[in-house]
């Protein structure tokens, strides 16, 4: 047919305009750096559910598992805040909370912000410290006067004004890692982020593999990546926390939020399960 009518005409230009439309995606760019798994159709699980602390478990150094020592875990404002407006002195007194489950293949969003509130007598490294500790060990597993739990920490650290400070390195207390090949013992490995001053919100992920791949995000770009993260032998707890069959790779674990001296907020914590 040579000549299309008017009306077909119409609807030929009508349906081609349709289906641009349906294609385009206004924003999108494919030169952003984003996650390793695509959001579309993802099921997030919200661990923070910004009402309460119901789905959490609290240690604090030297107190039974339980204690919001001080009420330093607190809800507020739909935030999930660390507050140290009644302490007298810090003394060490390191806290932690624990979600109520275990996860092994996983991605973990979370954001924060720190703000320039802390316990009198903090140390110096913990000024605008946090973290998240993954494959952790079991809150009521802790010793009463344990600091930290064993575990991988993926470390939040704010600015100070001054000095270059990344975020979302990496810290292992307890524990060691793999990375391009060598096994890691010292304590902290600094990431590849930018340093955030100031009390900004930051959004970070990390994706985690079981006991294979960990990669940590910030801003939707990776900043670092290593893998086998596996109990250390060095450490008083790796007897107890060995598991039967002697194999020291960590494949699951608690996730848990920290208390270091400094004030913080959190607005969201939230999960995705991945296929293992």
């Amino acid at each position: 047919m040579k000549n299309l009518s008017f009306l077909s005409k119409a609807v030929l230009v009508t349906l081609l305009f349709t289906g641009f439309a349906c294609n385009y995606s206004p924003g999108k760019k494919g030169s952003e750096t984003q996650s390793a798994v695509k959001d579309s159709g993802e099921i997030w699980i919200q661990l923070f559910n910004g009402k309460d602390l119901d789905d959490w478990e609290i240690k604090f150094k030297g107190y039974e598992l339980g204690n919001n020592y001080k009420n330093t875990f607190r809800v507020e404002d739909g935030l999930l805040r660390v507050r140290y407006d009644d302490w007298d002195s810090f003394d060490n007194v390191f806290g932690h909370i624990f979600y109520k489950k275990e996860f092994s293949h996983y991605r973990l969003r979370a954001e924060y912000r720190f703000l320039d509130q802390r316990a009198p007598g903090c140390p110096d490294w913990a000024v605008r410290n946090n973290g998240l500790m993954l494959h952790g060990q079991k809150a009521e597993t802790m010793e009463l006067d344990q600091d930290f739990p064993v575990s991988i920490e993926a470390q939040l650290l704010g600015g100070n004004g001054t000095d270059e400070r990344p975020t979302m390195n990496v810290c292992t207390p307890g524990t060691n890692i793999v990375m391009d090949g060598e096994l890691i013992e010292r304590h902290c490995t600094s990431s590849d982020s930018k340093t955030y001053h100031g009390d900004q919100w930051v959004s970070v992920e990390v994706e985690v593999h079981g006991g294979d791949v960990i990669r940590h995000f910030v801003e939707g770009v990776e900043v670092m990546h290593y893998e086998k993260p596996q109990l250390d032998p060095r450490e008083p707890y790796y007897e107890k926390l060995l598991p039967a069959d002697g194999n020291k790779i960590l494949t699951k674990g608690t996730i848990s939020l920290q208390a270091e001296g400094n004030a913080t907020d959190f607005r969201k914590i939230e999960l995705m399960v991945l296929d293992e």
